[in-house]
C-alpha cells in the first residue's frame, strides 16, 4: 500500500509493507522547492522536536529559535554531525547529550542545515 501527503511543498511517500514495517522519502513536489522547506521535512521526520524547539513548538530546554544568528552553517552540520565534539567546544552541559546523526543522506542533511541556518529570528 502507498500513501501520499503533501507537507511544507513536499510530497510525503510512504510505503507500508505486509510486514507491518514503514518507510517514508521526501520527494520534491512539481515545480521544486528550496533547501529549507525539505529541511523543514527533515526536521520533522528525524523528530528533532521531541529534544529542541522551533518556533514555539518542541521541548523548550533545547530551543534552536535563532540558530542561524549564532552558528554558521559548517557549526550547524557539525552540531549534527558530531554533536559530542561541539558540545566539547561550546563547553555545553545538557543532558542528555545530543545523539549524533552522521547517517542521515547527505541531501538531507544538507536541506536540515538549509534550514536551521535560516532561523535568524529569536
Amino acid at each position: 500500500m502507498m500513501r501520499l501527503k503533501q507537507v511544507g511543498g513536499f510530497l510525503i511517500v510512504a510505503l507500508i509493507t505486509g510486514g507491518g514495517g514503514a518507510s517514508a522519502q521526501a520527494a520534491p513536489a512539481p515545480g521544486g522547492a528550496p533547501a529549507a522547506d525539505k529541511g523543514a521535512v527533515v526536521y520533522v521526520a528525524q523528530k528533532c522536536s521531541l529534544c529542541h524547539s522551533l518556533d514555539g513548538k518542541g521541548n523548550a530546554k533545547g530551543p534552536l529559535d535563532g540558530v542561524g544568528l549564532k552558528w554558521s552553517a559548517d557549526e550547524i552540520r557539525q552540531w549534527i554531525v558530531t554533536p559530542a565534539e561541539m558540545g566539547a567546544k561550546a563547553q555545553a552541559t545538557r543532558k542528555p547529550a545530543m545523539k549524533a546523526f552522521a547517517s542521515l543522506p547527505k541531501e538531507d542533511l544538507d536541506a536540515l542545515v538549509a534550514f536551521l541556518h535560516a532561523k535568524k529570528k529569536k
